[in-house]
């Protein structure tokens, strides 16, 4: 059944996300409820364009890249432009998982973890929301499917997932190849997967980590 497009649907909504077919899903989705949707893949453009297009609320990714990140641009948002409604949608139901650092995301933020919407409608009521200052947040609706990692693991995890070597890791953590080597297996253990020849260990933490499951405590 095709969504219908409701009266209250009428604001204007400004799309930050660097990965085109998400990008584009997205807007389609909120275009068909009725919302005026402009988008964008970097905040060099939404910067542009919340002077040109004035948007009621901004939906907005995590990793944006290279440069700055989503919680960057939410953080600058909430100083500059108080009165737009930010919505964070985001594959990882702990923000540590899809930037390295941050200094925390600002508390009126509705946070959305994108496996966790069931529809369009879903989506647009977590707009409607940023909007009118309420408090929401969509996540994973399984509590059992839920893995718990130290923010450590979490930093890992993260790192492993954008392909990092075991030495790769160690250089970034500032420690040597051996001590990575064990942070990985821990890491491994935690999520609950046995390196044996028949499963390649890392592509598997990979998809976890895009799971939208992994919780940093």
């Amino acid at each position: 059944m095709a969504s219908v497009a409701s009266a209250e649907n009428s604001g204007r909504v400004l799309i930050v996300e660097d990965e085109a077919f998400t990008r584009n899903l997205v807007a389609g989705a909120l275009s068909g409820l009725g919302w005026s949707v402009r988008s964008c893949g970097s905040i060099a453009e939404a910067m542009v364009l919340i002077e040109e297009a004035e948007p009621n609320a901004v939906v907005c990714d995590l990793d944006l890249g290279e440069g700055p990140t989503g919680v960057d641009l939410c953080q600058r948002l909430t100083r500059d432009y108080p009165w737009v409604g930010l919505v964070v949608l985001t594959a990882h139901t702990s923000p540590d998982l899809a930037v390295s650092s941050h200094q925390g995301l600002p508390a009126d933020v509705v946070y959305v973890v994108k496996s966790a919407v069931q529809s369009p409608e879903e989506l647009s009521e977590a707009v409607t929301a940023a909007i009118g200052g309420r408090e929401r947040v969509i996540v994973a609706s399984d509590p059992e499917s839920v893995i718990e990692l130290s923010r450590e693991q979490g930093e890992v995890l993260r790192l492993l997932a954008a392909a990092y070597s075991n030495a790769a890791i160690a250089e970034e953590r500032g420690t040597t190849l051996r001590a990575a080597e064990a942070m990985v297996q821990r890491l491994f253990t935690a999520l609950g997967i046995r390196n044996t020849p028949a499963i390649n260990a890392r592509v598997q933490a990979a998809s976890l980590w895009n799971s939208g499951r992994i919780v940093i405590r």
